[in-house]
């Protein structure tokens, strides 16, 4: 009988042939795992979807993973993994602006290689916390672990003032790049190196020019929520879409928060995409309504714009009626998803008008402001997630903090003088 050769391991060829094998089709199912989750969510997601889009049969799949709750859960760990990748290798840099430089540049290496069709996008973390038990913790915990070390990315706080300013700028960093490729797609991959090259000099200097100071004025949000059920359904689904997901925010879940029935809803609402739809046309018109406020009381348009976000900010950390999170988008027919993301654009470019008219007059710095737009979309429209690192402080200094970050740059320090 014929010997088969053993390395010094004592492991044959066939046996590191057929592990190399084996990886390589369950790195291929991660990867259709993580297109399907993009599209359809992690609970919208099937063994028979992730099996077409890797050309195997559902039976195949379940040899890699018995139950889709792990395939989901295996998708995410590889995008953890993923993160705390290039986080790391982001640290050997010298200083924090290195670092950040280094962090952002490993994203738009991956996003170039996700156009060419040389990787696969990697899996969205917006159902991470639907994610049932034992996984659950399991995943939170790696999250956690991704937060803290790209705080690090600035060093060891000196203090707790500190501490809190480099939670807000590892926060908005972290989102700005889990927004990159819902927008990124308006750019020519050829433009890749430019769009890195400004993004980075918001994060570094900022929106604000030089002589400016942060003095916003409160908006008035308050008026007419038309019929009171409705408005009370479409808050508490907003909530709990922001923490659970599409999915994972159930017609149970949220009459149960109401506590009120199933029947109850269907009553309001026609059905869960209808409910959605809703909850993104409220924040939407929210944020409308706040920068055409801001327009109408006048004065620089770096005044306007400082109003404008620190409003929203406060909306956000109140959590009382919270904007709803782009996290839900992933849950959506493809066509629905579309339209909101054009709204979202809309929005966006008047954000970007402000400041091209303030760089005119001269209250804000020389930036992209389309790039610098969507940053700022980005800002307030991840901040709901910081509401207890808020809740911490007088909600002034929160809102200043946070609002910090991008304009006057992540390795400014003035929220946290005085």
């Amino acid at each position: 009988m014929e010997q088969r050769e053993a390395d010094a391991t004592g492991v044959t060829n066939d046996e590191e042939t057929g592990t190399k094998r084996f990886r390589a089709k369950r790195d291929a199912i991660l990867a259709a795992a993580a297109e399907a989750i993009n599209e359809q969510s992690a609970k919208g997601m099937t063994f028979a979807d992730v099996a077409r889009r890797v050309g195997l049969n559902t039976t195949s799949v379940t040899y890699y993973f018995k139950r889709k709750e792990d395939l989901a859960a295996a998708a995410f760990e590889h995008t953890l993994d993923q993160l705390l990748a290039m986080i790391d290798e982001a640290h050997a840099a010298a200083t924090p602006r290195e670092r950040v430089r280094r962090y952002l540049s490993l994203n738009m290496e991956r996003l170039t290689r996700v156009q060419r069709g040389e990787e696969r996008a990697m899996a969205v973390l917006s159902d991470l916390r639907a994610t049932e038990e034992p996984n659950r913790t399991r995943l939170l915990n790696r999250w956690r672990e991704v937060f803290r070390r790209t705080r690090g990315l600035w060093g060891p706080p000196a203090n707790r003032a500190e501490t809190d300013l480099f939670g807000a700028r590892a926060h908005v960093l972290l989102e700005n790049t889990f927004w990159l490729p819902v927008w990124l797609v308006r750019y020519e991959p050829d433009e890749y190196a430019r769009v890195e090259a400004r993004l980075m000099d918001v994060f570094e200097s900022g929106i604000a020019a030089a002589d400016v100071a942060w003095t916003p004025q409160p908006i008035d949000l308050t008026h007419d929520e038309g019929e009171p059920g409705r408005a009370a359904f479409l808050l508490a689904a907003t909530r709990l879409i922001n923490e659970l997901g599409y999915r994972g925010a159930s017609v149970q879940r949220i009459a149960a928060e109401l506590n009120v029935t199933k029947g109850s809803f269907y009553h309001h609402l026609d059905a869960k995409d209808d409910l959605v739809i809703a909850c993104y046309r409220r924040s939407f018109d929210t944020i409308s309504d706040t920068q055409r406020q801001a327009d109408a009381a006048g004065g620089s348009h770096w005044q306007r714009l400082v109003s404008t976000i620190a409003t929203l900010l406060d909306v956000q950390f109140a959590e009382r009626t919270p904007l709803l999170r782009t996290t839900a988008l992933s849950g959506l027919p493809g066509e629905v998803r579309s339209a909101m993301v054009d709204r979202s654009n809309r929005i966006a470019r008047r954000f970007a008008g402000t400041m091209m008219d303030g760089i005119a007059e001269g209250s804000i710095r020389a930036v992209d402001a389309l790039i610098a737009a969507q940053a700022l979309m980005a800002l307030q429209n991840a901040a709901f997630d910081m509401r207890k690192w808020a809740a911490a402080m007088p909600r002034d200094r929160a809102v200043a903090i946070y609002a910090s970050t991008l304009l006057f740059g992540l390795f400014d320090d003035r929220a946290i003088r005085g």
